[in-house]
């Protein structure tokens, strides 16, 4: 790994595509160094894929109700990939103005979310979450920015899947969309 390698942890649906995009954007030498499917953003401690689906790992907190997310941990390095780069990525690769839903997948555990790592990436997250409302979406969006938490693995089975499983389930909702930059 790199010496300066920091994480990413997003939610925007099914892990399977969004790892899948990530990878095959930004591998091989574009910036991503590992990416993992996982779980974050509930209280259940080794959540199961199982348990999350059900939606029983979930907190109170001032957004409601929420199990752990269906999300990805990324490691990067800035000097290749920033970390405005992948949110830009991740709002153009998902649907972040349904709430708890991304196309026909549907629950709290495919919320869209931004698990922030510091003050800067809130920051970040923050900043390009307006603009990607009111430059490319122009209606609310509805991504939570919260502080990562405890992350969780998800099950071997769960890691690479899209590459294991060529003809394997993807979100429809998971394609890139093209939309004119963001102003800076």
């Amino acid at each position: 790994m790199a010496d300066n390698a920091q994480k990413a942890t997003l939610a925007a649906g099914c892990f399977w595509g969004v790892e899948h995009l990530y990878r095959k954007h930004f591998g091989n030498g574009k910036g991503v160094l590992d990416a993992k499917v996982g779980y974050s953003g509930g209280k259940t401690d080794s959540p199961t894929y199982r348990v999350v689906c059900s939606g029983t790992t979930g907190h109170m907190s001032p957004l409601g109700k929420y199990s752990d997310a269906e999300a990805l941990q990324i490691t990067f390095d800035p000097s290749k990939v920033t970390y405005r780069q992948l949110l830009e990525f991740f709002y153009r690769m998902h649907d972040p103005t349904t709430a708890n839903r991304q196309g026909p997948d549907v629950g709290t555990q495919y919320r869209s979310v931004i698990f922030t790592h510091g003050d800067e990436q809130e920051k970040t997250a923050k900043e390009i979450t307006e603009k990607v409302e009111k430059e490319w979406y122009k209606k609310p969006i509805t991504t939570q920015i919260v502080p990562a938490g405890q992350w969780w693995d998800a099950e071997d089975y769960h890691q690479l899947y899209l590459e294991k499983n060529p003809s394997g389930y993807e979100c429809p909702s998971h394609f890139i969309r093209e939309f004119p930059p963001l102003s800076e």
